[in-house]
């Protein structure tokens, strides 16, 4: 919808249009002060007519069905102006009167919600060129477009729908489909419904609808529960001799990301001269991360910089310019469940439990402060941290005995285990 566009309906009494002492009713369409009318069937009399608020009086015998009447109408004709002039800057009073009477026969087409997706993923893909948004951001669109069209030709037997069609029934059946025929869990399916009612209300700031339809879905977040390793299996995988090369390089590369906090994807971009000297003089190892572009800067600590030092003359890592070996994600994984079998870890092992491992275990249970070891994962809020990053009993353990000997002015060591009876 044009923004500068003026528009207004309403009703009046024609009296150069008179029938039995009565006058014929009008409307009266106005878009930037240019008119245009549409005669109605309807006569009334002069004196039962309201200029001030363009109805009948409601003492008048017809009042309740001439009124009901108007407000239909003026309701009708606004509705087919906002859809209209969301697709035309242009349109004219004349236009309006035209579709309002079926006379318009080259009728605009309206905007579909994946024509909705392809204009704002087009937009986030010259973003991603320049640096601004992070490619998996614009796949994670892609792929809510690709399961919002499969769910449309499953559900409703369509390749494609109007947005002016949509409504709130459209996005709760969507989320059943995701979460039955797409077997997500709800957590998963709510953030493809997100992306959903992101791409709904860009198309409400375009005007190309006047709201939002799932504006009244509310998406909800259960934090699931993270798997981490303990800090006897870290000294388990650690001393454990393994004579295969393959899964001898993948422990050393899952332990460098448990002593960094570096997600695989990170890892894996890492080039043989990654490592920098922080102004404290010590190493440190810095990217932006791939998920979300944020700045995850980590000094080493001493078994991260063996790591590093043991592949330094490695084939692979030289020709490949390589900080570590890093294998493909799929290898990657599969050698991560044989590596526990190996070493009788019973978890299963994936990347990403290496994360949740040096928020926990190697950080907070060693009494990194949380707003250190927000920073060190590149997280922009301390929140997200708290979801990595649970703290163990242990940590509750010790910060409890701390506050214990503090409060008996004693120190911790000497803090006495209280007995009960």
């Amino acid at each position: 919808m044009s923004r500068n566009q003026k528009f207004n309906v309403h009703f009046f009494l024609n009296k150069r249009r008179k029938k039995d002492e009565k006058t014929q009713l009008y409307i009266r369409i106005i878009i930037d002060q240019k008119r245009a009318e549409i005669a109605t069937t309807y006569y009334i009399p002069i004196s039962v007519w309201s200029d001030k608020t363009r109805k009948v009086k409601i003492s008048y015998s017809k009042a309740t069905f001439i009124n009901g009447y108007i407000d239909r109408v003026v309701n009708e004709i606004t509705q087919i102006f906002i859809s209209q002039s969301s697709q035309n800057d242009g349109i004219t009073s004349i236009a309006i009167k035209e579709k309002y009477l079926g006379l318009n026969n080259s009728e605009i087409k309206l905007k579909t919600i994946l024509e909705a997706f392809n204009y704002h993923n087009t937009k986030m893909e010259e973003q991603v060129k320049i640096g601004q948004v992070v490619k998996k951001t614009l796949e994670r669109y892609n792929i809510t477009k690709n399961k919002v069209r499969a769910f449309m030709k499953s559900q409703y037997k369509v390749k494609d729908m109007p947005l002016p069609d949509l409504r709130l029934r459209f996005v709760t059946e969507f989320e059943h489909y995701l979460l039955t025929k797409g077997k997500l869990q709800t957590n998963t399916a709510h953030k493809y419904i997100k992306n959903l009612k992101k791409i709904m209300n860009m198309a409400v700031g375009l005007d190309w609808i006047p709201s939002n339809p799932f504006n009244n879905f509310r998406c909800s977040y259960t934090a699931p529960k993270r798997e981490v390793l303990t800090q006897e299996e870290l000294d388990i995988l650690k001393t454990k001799d393994i004579s295969i090369a393959r899964l001898a390089e993948v422990r050393d590369v899952f332990l460098f990301c448990c002593y960094t906090g570096f997600a695989y994807s990170d890892i894996y971009k890492f080039d043989y001269n990654a490592v920098t000297k922080g102004i404290d003089g010590e190493y440190w190892l810095s990217t932006h991360r791939q998920k979300t572009g944020v700045k995850e800067s980590v000094p080493l600590l001493p078994i991260a910089l063996d790591i590093i030092t043991k592949y330094r003359k490695n084939d692979y890592c030289i020709n490949s310019n390589r900080l570590l070996p890093v294998n493909s994600n799929q290898c990657y994984n599969a050698y991560l469940k044989e590596l526990a079998d190996i070493c009788g870890i019973e978890k299963r092992i994936t990347s990403h439990i290496a994360r949740h491992t040096f928020a926990t275990t190697v950080t907070l249970a060693n009494g990194v402060p949380i707003e250190t070891v927000s920073s060190m994962l590149g997280h922009t809020s301390i929140r997200t941290t708290q979801v990595y990053a649970k703290v163990i009993e242990k940590k509750v353990s010790e910060d409890m005995q701390n506050l214990k000997a503090k409060l008996l002015g004693i120190s911790t060591k000497e803090a006495p285990i209280i007995k009960i009876g």
